[in-house]
This record gives structure tokens, C-alpha cells and sequence, in this order.
């Protein structure tokens, strides 16, 4: 597996990390905890060193997850986690709202380091913009946070490119994580050209779209009522059906390069900017193993103008969250 780094950071990380949330939460009832540490120890056997999870998935058991899964090889792993959140009080799923009051950063992080089982955060994201909260003292949280050796890094996730520039100001940013893929491209719009002035490196979260641009779902797959799919607009059977035009082209140029729907959506992130990096998720080893293979996969100039042309005629239909969620991101 290939390395690369983070914009301007000497954050060294594999060019695909693995993304841990559907391991305890959102795609319907949670695997095996054995088989999901499985999958994270095999990851790093076969090259992924960037692991990504949050205080918000599960709550909680997620990282404990991803704590207990690396603890034989913290030295060797980056672990990205995120604060954010005003949790419930009593530890069930979900959220009460957004908190990113310097305090609450604090505690959270102390909570962090507890689950993960580490002694620093190496990439510590804020996970959504706190309207109520001036993104200067965010950052300044932040940055006591590394100046008191808990954090290395500083994350934003879906924040707006004018936010991206404040916070940076205060502490430098070493990356922005963000919904991307070839069927969410707003990130191009002002995000990624500030991210390249500013020398950011960035994280698509969903870089397969929540697993529709593997071509193994269509209009008549059911989804679990637990599963986020079911509350999402651009899932619904109608939208699904439309959507698949993007699969097919897709399927079509997998075909020609003897690789996956999935290695070439993969492939083709990879080779928009070499500071980009996805983090799939996933929670069996086929996935993992294909996935990993799309770091092999190299497009052609010719074949990325090829997916560009096409895709450029292609609407993809349905909102990618529901509105209440959409209201959190790009603040």
C-alpha cells in the first residue's frame, strides 16, 4: 500500500485508511465485535495504517472498538477520532445537538484517550460546525489540546471553505473530512481549491455512496429500518433507479480495466489530488480486500476525462441526507 500525506503536515498515513463507524452503528444490526476487530487487525496486515472513528458512534463503542482492535500496534497505526456532540446523558444512540465549547472539547478528548486507549490523539476532527460557537475558539481548544501533548493533529469535518480559513488562522488544519465521490462533488466547488491553497489534506467519508457505487444495490434491495439508507432521499426506490446510470458507467470502465464498480469509484478519488485520501468502510475481509485493491488501480488521463464526460450528463437524484441532517454541514 502506498503512503501519502496530509497537505502540508508531515501526517503520513496509507493512501486508503478504513472507516470504522458501520462497525457498531448505521447500516442496520452491528457484526460481531471478534469479526469487526478481525477486520481492523487484518487492515493493517495488508497496509492500512490510517483508522478513523468517532465518540458519537454507538456512543462510545466505537472507539473502545477501534481502541481495543489497535492496542497491539499503536505505534504503527494513525487513529482519527472527532468531538462535537452533545451526547445523552443516559448513553443511547444518537445526539441531542452540537457542542463544541472549548470545555466540552476538553472532556471529550479526556474521554477519547480513555476508550482508545492511547496516551495522544494523533488526528482529532471537529465533527460539525457549532453555529454557537466562534470557530477561532474551537481552534484555540484545539491547539492547548496539542500544546498539552493529547492531540498531534487538528480536523474539521464538513465545514465550509470560509470556516476552513478561520480556524486555520488560529491552528493550523491538517485535514478536512468531508462527504466525496463521484456522486457527491460539492467539495470541488470551494473546499478542495481551499484545502490546496492552504496545503489541507482531505478525507472523503462515503467514498463508495454509502455503498451504491459498489453496483450491489438496486432499486429492489430492502434495508433495515435501523440502516440510514432507509431515512436517506437519494435511497429511495425511485431515486436508486435513476441513480444506477452512474453504476453502469462505472461498471463499464471496471470492466475494460479488469477491477470493481467500487476500485474504480476508489481509483478515481485517488487520482483527483495526491493529498486525497478515502477511508471506505467496511466490516467483512472481501470488501477489505477489494477496497485495498483499488489503490492499485490507475486511471488513464484518457479514462478520467472518459468518466468525467459521461458523468458530467448524469443528474443524481435525491438529497444525500435527510433535511435535518443536511442543515449540519458546510457551516
Amino acid at each position: 500500500m502506498q503512503k501519502r500525506k496530509l497537505g502540508n503536515s508531515n501526517l503520513e498515513v496509507s493512501a486508503i485508511g478504513l472507516g470504522c463507524m458501520g462497525m457498531s452503528q448505521s447500516y442496520g444490526s452491528a457484526p460481531d465485535k471478534q469479526q469487526s476487530i478481525s477486520v481492523i487487525r487484518t487492515a493493517f496486515e495488508r497496509g492500512i495504517t490510517f483508522f478513523d472513528t468517532a465518540e458519537v458512534y454507538g456512543p462510545f463503542k466505537n472507539e473502545e472498538l477501534v481502541g481495543e482492535a489497535l492496542a497491539p500496534i499503536r505505534d504503527q497505526v494513525v487513529i482519527a477520532t472527532k468531538f462535537g456532540f452533545q451526547l445523552h446523558p443516559d448513553g443511547r444512540p444518537g445526539w441531542i445537538g452540537v457542542n463544541s465549547r472549548p470545555e466540552h472539547i476538553k472532556q471529550a478528548a479526556e474521554g477519547s484517550l480513555k476508550r482508545l486507549k492511547i496516551e495522544v490523539i494523533d488526528l482529532y476532527y471537529q465533527h460539525r460546525v457549532d453555529p454557537n460557537v466562534p470557530i477561532e475558539d474551537v481552534a484555540g481548544a484545539v491547539k492547548d489540546l496539542i500544546q498539552a501533548g493529547k492531540v498531534k493533529h487538528f480536523g474539521m469535518s464538513e465545514a465550509s471553505a470560509q470556516t476552513i480559513q478561520r480556524a486555520h488562522a488560529v491552528q493550523p488544519v491538517t485535514a478536512v473530512q468531508s462527504e466525496y465521490s463521484l456522486w457527491w462533488r460539492r467539495p470541488e466547488e470551494e473546499v478542495l481549491p481551499t484545502l490546496e491553497e492552504l496545503g489541507i489534506g482531505f478525507v472523503p467519508y462515503s467514498p463508495l455512496g454509502k455503498g451504491f457505487l459498489t453496483g450491489k444495490i438496486d432499486e429492489k434491495t430492502s434495508f433495515e429500518p435501523s440502516d440510514i439508507r432507509s431515512t436517506i432521499p437519494r435511497f429511495t426506490p425511485e431515486a436508486r433507479k435513476a441513480n444506477l446510470a452512474l453504476v453502469d458507467l462505472l461498471g463499464k470502465i471496471a470492466a475494460h480495466k479488469q477491477a470493481t464498480p467500487a476500485q474504480i469509484a476508489l481509483a478515481w478519488l485517488l487520482a483527483q489530488k495526491p493529498w486525497i485520501v478515502p477511508i471506505p468502510g467496511t466490516r467483512t475481509l472481501d470488501h477489505l480486500d477489494e477496497n485495498i485493491g483499488a489503490a492499485s488501480v490507475k486511471l488513464t488521463p484518457d479514462e478520467l476525462r472518459e468518466i468525467e464526460s459521461a458523468a458530467s450528463k448524469i443528474t443524481v437524484q435525491g438529497a444525500r441526507y435527510p433535511e435535518h441532517l443536511e442543515k449540519m454541514t458546510n457551516l
